[in-house]
């Protein structure tokens, strides 16, 4: 679909399945839907989610409680999960969302209504437990060009910082001297590149590790 009008006929059509008298630019909307003395449907339409998109519909909620917005079903390896980000942003707002596929197949993916997210107490644990972790506070909040730096990172660091100064050492004395208890599993399991196994339970920083101190020399010893 090349065009906003592309989507009016199918989404037309599917209105006046439901029962509904459906015109095209009716005042500011560009779809209004009535059904005998149901409050009106308003749809809003676009080629793409964007944020004036949002604007619009917020602004049709002072008409009706009724407003959709309608957008070509997303296509392509980001489709899902753009379509999933949208639909929470849709419910959050309380406004529906309406989908044509390339066949002008309409599909409602939600319907307008109050939203509360329910709370994960997991998920603000895992939080506050990382929050807790990090030392200092080596991040500029938004800014991720030079890479986010997370308890793990901090943690891989100071394994790191050790063997550079000792050399090759056992996970036992990592852990200890570096104040990272899990130093031995962390070592192993190598995430960054940073450590070479040369024994059993013994390992010496890589070349790659003496990069990452040199690029995140700034972050891993805050306090």
């Amino acid at each position: 679909m090349n065009r906003e009008q592309d989507l009016y006929p199918p989404i037309k059509a599917y209105l006046e399945t439901q029962g509904y008298v459906v015109k095209g630019e009716v005042g500011a909307a560009d779809v209004v839907a009535c059904r005998d003395a149901e409050p009106p449907v308003i749809v809003e339409l676009k080629l793409r989610f964007s944020l004036s998109l949002y604007h619009q519909a917020i602004e049709r909620l002072k008409v009706t409680e009724t407003v959709y917005i309608g957008v070509p079903k997303p296509t392509g390896r980001s489709a899902r999960r753009m379509l999933k980000e949208n639909l929470l942003m849709c419910r959050r707002l309380g406004v529906g969302l309406i989908t044509v596929r390339p066949d002008e197949v309409v599909e409602v993916q939600c319907d307008p209504g109050p939203y509360a997210p329910r709370r994960s107490k997991q998920k603000t644990k895992r939080l506050l437990r990382e929050f807790e972790r990090l030392q200092g506070d080596p991040n500029a909040g938004g800014a991720t060009r030079h890479g986010i730096v997370t308890a793990y990172r901090q943690d891989a660091l100071r394994c790191a910082a050790y063997l550079a100064e000792n050399g090759p050492s056992k996970g036992a004395e990592v852990a200890k001297a570096a104040g990272v208890p899990k130093a031995t599993g962390l070592m192993r399991i190598n995430h960054y590149g940073w450590f070479e196994k040369v024994d059993t339970g013994v390992y010496m920083l890589s070349k790659a590790g003496s990069e990452g101190l040199k690029h995140w020399a700034y972050s891993w010893d805050q306090k």
